[in-house]
C-alpha cells in the first residue's frame, strides 16, 4: 500500500507545494525557525517528463511535449520521508518541498500547516484571482439582435 493512500492529505499538501511560488516557500522557511536533520535519498535531479493530452479534452491522446522537472526525495533523522516533484529547473524549490512533505508527517504538521500550506494556499488563490481579474478586462459581451421577427 502506498503512503499517499494511508494519509488522503497527503497528495492535495505536495500538489500544493509543488505549485507554490518559491518566494513563499522561502518566506515560510525562514519563518519557520530550526529545520531538522535529513538524508537525501535521491538529492536533486532535473529532467524531462512528455506532456500527455487530449483531442478536445476527450478525444485521442497525443504527446504535447516535453517539459522538465525536478525530483528528489529525503528522510528525516526521525525516519519520516519526503518526496517532491515540481515542475521546472528550480532546485531549491524542490529541496523545500520534499522538507515541508517529510515535516508534515511528523508531529509538527500542525505547525507546518499554518506556517507553509495556509500561505501557499493564499498566493495561489491570489494568482488565480489576478488572472480572472485580467482574462475579465479582455472579455468581450455580444448582443444578439433578432432581424426581421417581431418582438
Amino acid at each position: 500500500m502506498s503512503t499517499l493512500s494511508l494519509n488522503p492529505d497527503r497528495a492535495r499538501w505536495m500538489s500544493l507545494l509543488a505549485k507554490a511560488p518559491p518566494q513563499v516557500l522561502r518566506a515560510a522557511l525562514a519563518d519557520f525557525g530550526a529545520l531538522p536533520e535529513f538524508t537525501w535519498l535521491r538529492r536533486p535531479q532535473v529532467g524531462l517528463a512528455m506532456v500527455r493530452a487530449r483531442t478536445g479534452g476527450t478525444g485521442a491522446q497525443f504527446n504535447l511535449g516535453e517539459m522538465s522537472i525536478t525530483r528528489c526525495a529525503l528522510r528525516l533523522a526521525s525516519g519520516e520521508m519526503g518526496v517532491a516533484y515540481v515542475s521546472g529547473r528550480d532546485v531549491r524549490h524542490a529541496e523545500w518541498a520534499a522538507l515541508f512533505d517529510a515535516l508534515l508527517q511528523t508531529p509538527a504538521s500542525e505547525t507546518v500547516r499554518s506556517k507553509v500550506l495556509d500561505p501557499i494556499e493564499a498566493a495561489l488563490a491570489a494568482q488565480l484571482a489576478e488572472t480572472l481579474r485580467q482574462a475579465q478586462a479582455t472579455r468581450v459581451d455580444f448582443m444578439t439582435m433578432v432581424r426581421g421577427e417581431a418582438a
